[in-house]
């Protein structure tokens, strides 16, 4: 297994060859230094990993990485189609699609990405992307603690294989932006960086 991810993450690194601009987002620096320990964040909410206690997964793409998300501040956990998906952070479900059953790397395929996304209590909000078909265990309308299972992970939508695609956002003057979210590991709260296997643990 472990030479699995290995492989997959060479992949992803040679991949990156072809799109190894940087982004010019300020979010982008600020993060960068965060993830660094060159800035400090005491204040933010603290995340929990978005799957089962106990179980680890490997991060293929961090904030800004080279691949697909070099203009975006999101993150990528490799998992199986059928992995147990399950809230970082509590809150109210505003947005679930589960019908699409088709994904690929190309934008054909972005239509078919199913979805859930929870706005939270300070107003920033969720995203959880390329579920299975009819892989959602909540509706909208509902209300989900911290940690409580959500969906199940697939490949669905523009992906080139099945991971969760992890994202936050604030509203800015009526603008959501991307931001990055500390997370509860084993080594602490942490901003998570890319190559790294991160195991849940409370």
């Amino acid at each position: 297994m472990f030479k699995n991810y290995v492989s997959l993450f060479l992949a992803m690194i040679l991949l990156s060859v072809t799109a190894c601009t940087v982004s010019k987002d300020p979010v982008h620096t600020t993060i960068k230094q965060l993830q660094k320990g060159k800035l400090k964040d005491d204040t933010s909410f603290v995340y929990q990993l978005p799957y089962e206690r106990h179980k680890s997964h490997l991060l293929v793409q961090g904030y800004f990485s080279r691949f697909t998300h070099k203009n975006r501040a999101a993150l990528d956990f490799k998992m199986k189609r059928g992995t147990t998906i399950c809230a970082a952070r509590g809150g109210l479900v505003v947005r679930v699609k589960e019908d699409g059953n088709r994904g690929g790397l190309k934008d054909k395929f972005r239509q078919y990405g199913n979805i859930i996304v929870i706005q939270h209590s300070d107003g920033s909000r969720a995203g959880y992307w390329h579920l299975q078909l009819n892989g959602a265990l909540v509706n909208v309308g509902d209300t989900v603690k911290q940690g409580q299972p959500i969906g199940y992970s697939g490949k669905t939508g523009y992906t080139l294989f099945p991971h969760l695609h992890f994202i936050v956002w604030r509203s800015a003057n009526g603008n959501w932006q991307p931001m990055g979210t500390r997370f509860q590991t084993t080594k602490g709260i942490r901003f998570l960086r890319p190559g790294r296997m991160y195991k849940r643990i409370d």
